[in-house]
C-alpha cells in the first residue's frame, strides 16, 4: 500500500499527454489544472478498483478481472463507457496477439535459419569427408602402385625366359 496519498497520484507526464491527446490544438492547461486532473483521475481509479474487487469477492476471487471492470463501471453508473472501454481492451488484445505472434515468427525464422545453416556445415563435412577419402584413396593407389613396382623382380634364370615374381 502506499505510504502517503501523493504516491497514489498518477504521474504528471501521463496526465499532461492524455489531456492533451485530449484537448483541441492550441489550447493551453494550467498547471493546477493538471494537478486537479490528475488526482481526479487518482481518485477515479482507486473507487472502480475497490468496486471491482467487491465484485471479485462477491464471487470469492482474489484477482480482479476484466469482467470484475465492466461490471463496477455498471455500479458506478458509467455505462456510457463500457463501450469503449471494451473496445480499448480488444485491441489491446490484438496487439498484445500480434507482438506474440511476430516473436514466434521471428523465433521460427531463426530455428530455420539455424537449421539450413548446420545442414550446409554437415554439407560441408561431407564433401571435404569425401574429398579427404578420394585423396586418401588415389594416395593408397599410388602406393599400391609404387609396391607393386618396387615388388617386382626380374631375374634371369636363363638368358631367353624372363620371370615375373611377385
Amino acid at each position: 500500500m502506499a505510504e502517503k496519498p501523493e504516491d497514489l497520484n498518477l504521474p504528471m507526464a501521463v496526465v499532461t499527454r492524455i489531456t492533451k491527446e485530449a484537448l483541441p490544438e492550441g489550447c493551453a492547461i494550467s498547471k493546477e489544472a493538471r494537478t486537479a486532473l490528475s488526482k481526479a483521475a487518482s481518485v477515479f481509479v482507486l473507487y472502480a478498483t475497490s468496486c471491482a474487487n467487491t465484485v471479485a469477492q462477491k464471487s470469492k476471487r482474489k484477482t480482479l478481472t476484466a469482467p470484475d471492470v465492466f461490471t463496477a463501471m455498471e455500479e458506478m453508473e458509467f455505462e456510457t463507457f463500457l463501450e469503449p472501454l471494451k473496445d480499448s481492451l480488444e485491441a489491446f488484445r490484438s496487439e498484445q496477439n500480434e507482438v506474440k505472434e511476430r516473436k514466434a515468427a521471428k523465433k521460427r525464422e531463426k530455428e530455420a535459419t539455424e537449421k539450413a545453416s548446420q545442414e550446409e556445415e554437415k554439407e560441408e563435412e561431407m564433401g571435404d569427408e569425401e574429398e579427404k577419402e578420394g585423396a586418401e584413396k588415389e594416395d593408397d593407389d599410388k602406393e599400391d602402385k609404387e609396391d607393386k613396382e618396387g615388388d617386382t623382380e626380374i631375374t634371369t634364370e636363363t638368358p631367353a625366359e624372363v620371370h615375373m615374381i611377385e
